[in-house]
């Protein structure tokens, strides 16, 4: 058995079995414990560990020195303190919506939590076309409570930046800057175009100086924007969900930065189950029910965090300025301006860059996936350049619409 107490070591499922018999004290002493390796994602090594005698289990999750993405990335492995130590602040600020952590080793940079294994990720759940009808009221929520009371508005000022301060995260922020603000907007050598996108994407994307002016500025505004504590990679692989309980995972991106970066980013995965779907179901009746849903979810998202951030801030803000007539209203534009953005950006970059979604990916037919990529593009473009115009979720909803009767137009 290796020595979990003196220095960290990636561990396998046998050595994940080992630490939880020595190093745990969730299980029983007559457990009966196996292992399997689930991590799926780009960056750690995640052990299911379950004892089948006493029916539980516990997630590990460990973080390694480089992404599992790619060696190019060196990490520093301080994310999996930052990611249990924001679970578990969003614990506190939006209960039953976050897992629970037992417990965090800084040796082995592991982190110990709830299994979720009764939900399912919320990607896979959408690939298959399934409904979860109050998506919109559990994620408006969780927002809400996690954006607006990290923020000035709300925090003791010296309290919020010593949080600035403890979940600065400079290797994390760093992929977003190349891979969501930078790379996608240039032939990058580290993107990967699918072929019959590509000469779109040159003409559309990277021949857009207006656009890449566009995006630098967003740079710009993600790198010096520390307004709330943000998720910093809220999309749908980070939801385990079911029939009535959402659970977002998986912060180890967060910082402060704009508050508008994670609703951008549930929106525009919403927008690949979207297109999966547009270009997957052969039933045309199942199809309308379905983009329809989808549709309105992305509506009632933005509409709900307008009414519940509204409400929240009458209730719950401190600071002076924060009454002054019409500043409520001001400040949530720029959130939303940001939504809109950050949409756009997730949206152009899943498809140009280096991180793809399997919404998309898992298109078989060569010809629908150019399509479902175009319109991916389209509306990303639009969301990002007439960003300062999206005031209601009917907004969002309306470029989606005009972006399909855009792309009808042009293959006439």
């Amino acid at each position: 058995m290796k020595d979990f107490t003196k220095e960290y070591f990636t561990m396998t499922e046998e050595d994940a079995v080992d630490y939880a018999k020595t190093r745990m004290e969730f299980f029983q002493n007559d457990a009966e414990l196996t292992c399997k390796e689930i991590g799926d994602g780009n960056l750690n090594y995640v052990f299911k560990v379950v004892d089948t005698k006493n029916n539980k289990s516990v997630i590990i999750k460990q973080a390694g020195p480089v992404a599992r993405i790619s060696d190019e990335f060196k990490l520093s492995p301080d994310r999996n303190r930052i990611e249990s130590e924001i679970l578990q602040l969003q614990y506190k600020l939006a209960p039953g919506f976050v897992p629970e952590v037992y417990q965090y080793d800084p040796i082995m940079n592991c982190c110990v939590m709830e299994d979720m294994s009764d939900h399912e990720m919320m990607r896979t759940a959408l690939i298959n076309h399934k409904k979860f009808p109050l998506f919109a009221d559990h994620i408006s929520t969780f927002l809400v409570n996690t954006l607006l009371l990290t923020s000035d508005v709300v925090m003791d000022h010296k309290e919020k930046k010593a949080l600035v301060k403890s979940f600065i995260n400079p290797e994390l922020c760093e992929i977003s800057e190349d891979l969501v603000y930078t790379e996608p907007f240039y032939d990058c050598p580290r993107n990967d175009v699918f072929p019959a996108t590509k000469e779109f994407v040159q003409e559309h994307i990277w021949n857009d100086s207006n656009l890449v002016l566009e995006t630098a500025k967003l740079k710009f505004e993600f790198m010096t924007n520390a307004q709330s504590l943000i998720h910093g990679d809220l999309h749908t692989g980070s939801v385990f969900i079911k029939e009535g309980s959402t659970k977002v995972f998986d912060p180890e991106f967060a910082f402060y930065g704009p508050a508008g970066y994670d609703i951008g980013n549930v929106v525009a995965n919403l927008l690949f189950a979207y297109s999966n779907a547009k270009f997957t179901i052969a039933d045309e009746a199942a199809k309308k029910d379905y983009l329809y849903y989808l549709e309105n979810t992305i509506r009632d998202i933005i509409d709900l965090f307008i009414e519940k951030f509204s409400r929240t801030w009458d209730e719950k803000a401190t600071e002076p300025v924060a009454k002054v007539d019409g500043f409520k209203e001001y400040y949530l534009g720029t959130i939303l301006r940001d939504t809109s953005a950050v949409a756009g950006l997730e949206l152009t970059r899943r498809i140009i860059g280096l991180a793809h979604v399997k919404d998309i990916t898992s298109i078989t037919d060569p010809e629908a996936r150019c399509r479902a990529e175009k319109m991916c593009l389209t509306i990303g473009k639009s969301y990002i350049l007439n960003r300062d115009t999206m005031k209601s979720g009917s907004d969002f909803v309306n470029v989606i619409i005009d972006a399909e009767q855009q792309l009808l137009e042009e293959a006439e």
